[in-house]
């Protein structure tokens, strides 16, 4: 069974029973997390924190000694968009061509891998993509607005400083392209090689113009290693679809953190 028919399910009892009688392809004890860009830094990751209770987003920094930075960091994410100054910045250059996805659930949200070669430039520096993945409800807000889902596109420089381009998607028209990965992603932690081929640029919106602020990863460890670029324009997703989302990943965005005088640029 796959991920799009949870949608029809209702009730706790009915999803654990599909759950159990779904077959999947079992991850390997580095399972992915969600902003994590090399298997060797993930070990058990699913099972260490969460976005509820005792291992919840409040309780990030205690758990581990490298998640330190969920608390004291001063430039975490993800914010609250507003105060924004504007500013004479390039849009960022996208290169991305369609690929064949592998496509897991993680335990925390549905992730797509990027083969080698899909990049983006971002004040003359080039961060290749790694991965995208999605969060319900939207993890930043737009003067203290939510929306039902955002997707984050993840690269990563010859560095190890990221770039992560985000997507806040509002309520509409279904979008194709996460009909595809919905339909193919498993109900249960595991991981499987689509039949289709994915344009990710379909998930993009055909305006470019966003916001920019260095922050963070949204999960632990929290690293203040990102550049993040927020696109203004929304696409839109169905309420089908959101569904569908939720039925799985109920809850998965990490709450805004304070700004802390950071400069959060627009593009004009």
């Amino acid at each position: 069974m796959n991920f799009a028919k949870l949608q029809y399910l209702t009730g706790l009892s009915a999803l654990a029973l599909t759950m159990a009688s779904c077959e999947t392809v079992p991850m390997s004890n580095k399972a992915v997390d969600n902003h994590q860009v090399t298997a060797s830094d993930n070990k058990h990751q699913s099972q260490q924190w969460s976005y509820i209770g005792e291992s919840g987003a409040d309780y990030w920094g205690g758990l581990r000694a490298e998640y330190s930075q969920c608390d004291a960091g001063d430039q975490q994410s993800p914010i609250n968009i507003a105060n924004t100054i504007a500013a004479d910045i390039s849009s960022p250059i996208i290169n991305w061509s369609p690929f064949i996805p592998t496509i897991s659930n993680n335990g925390h949200t549905i992730e797509v891998k990027s083969p080698a070669g899909n990049t983006v430039i971002l004040g003359g520096k080039s961060f290749e993509l790694v991965q995208f993945h999605f969060h319900h409800t939207s993890e930043h807000t737009i003067d203290d607005q939510q929306y039902p889902m955002e997707a984050h596109f993840v690269h990563k420089a010859d560095d190890g400083k990221l770039a992560v381009l985000a997507v806040l998607f509002a309520e509409g028209q279904a979008n194709h392209q996460l009909t595809e990965i919905w339909g193919a992603a498993p109900a249960v932690i595991g991981e499987i090689t689509a039949n289709f081929i994915l344009d990710p640029k379909q998930l993009l919106p055909i305006d470019r113009q966003h916001y920019r602020y260095q922050g963070s990863l949204t999960t632990p460890p929290c690293s203040q290693i990102v550049s993040w670029v927020v696109f203004k324009q929304k696409p839109t997703i169905s309420a089908q679809q959101i569904a569908a989302f939720a039925t799985v990943f109920d809850e998965n965005a990490r709450p805004v953190q304070k700004t802390n005088r950071r400069y959060i640029t627009r593009s004009k």
